[in-house]
């Protein structure tokens, strides 16, 4: 069977267990989260959102979707193909690189610097996960210290 990417978004109620349920119910399956992104809906509603993304058969997402509809605090499942994607990347790089390079790096990846530091430049990208990826790739050749990714956040249009 052929594994496709998906991206799935759970409203939740915001109440503990949530989501050592939802990931229970992924590990209980055998389906692997490839990100996770979890955080309040505002407007102080209560609930909260999951972005999930995910890769497997349309048959196997179809069956998780199943499963999440019976979580009792799972209020909305969607999995689309027509979402509006986005991630982020914090890198560190010593403070010897080119700070205009990697200036001009990130702001080829909807970035910029965030921090100058005694020992160390942080810079931040937000852009599609394909673009991150490439960014990450890219930014190697600047010897980062260390490289943070977030998960994806997704909104359907």
């Amino acid at each position: 069977m052929r594994e496709d990417r998906h991206i799935i978004s759970v409203i939740v109620q915001n109440e503990s267990s949530v989501l050592a349920r939802i990931s229970g119910l992924f590990a209980g399956r055998g389906y692997n989260i490839e990100s996770l992104t979890v955080a309040p809906v505002p407007n102080d509603s209560g609930l909260s959102r999951l972005t999930i993304e995910t890769y497997g058969s349309c048959k196997t997402v179809t069956q998780i979707e199943k499963q999440l509809n019976k979580l009792i605090p799972v209020l909305k499942v969607v999995e689309k193909d027509d979402f509006v994607e986005k991630e982020m990347a914090l890198v560190k790089v010593p403070i010897e690189e080119s700070l205009s390079d990697v200036d001009a790096l990130a702001r080829a990846y909807n970035g910029k610097i965030v921090n100058v530091g005694d020992g160390s430049i942080i810079c931040m990208v937000a852009d599609e996960p394909t673009r991150v990826a490439y960014f990450i790739k890219a930014i190697q050749k600047y010897n980062p210290i260390e490289i943070i990714r977030s998960g994806v956040v997704a909104l359907e249009r």
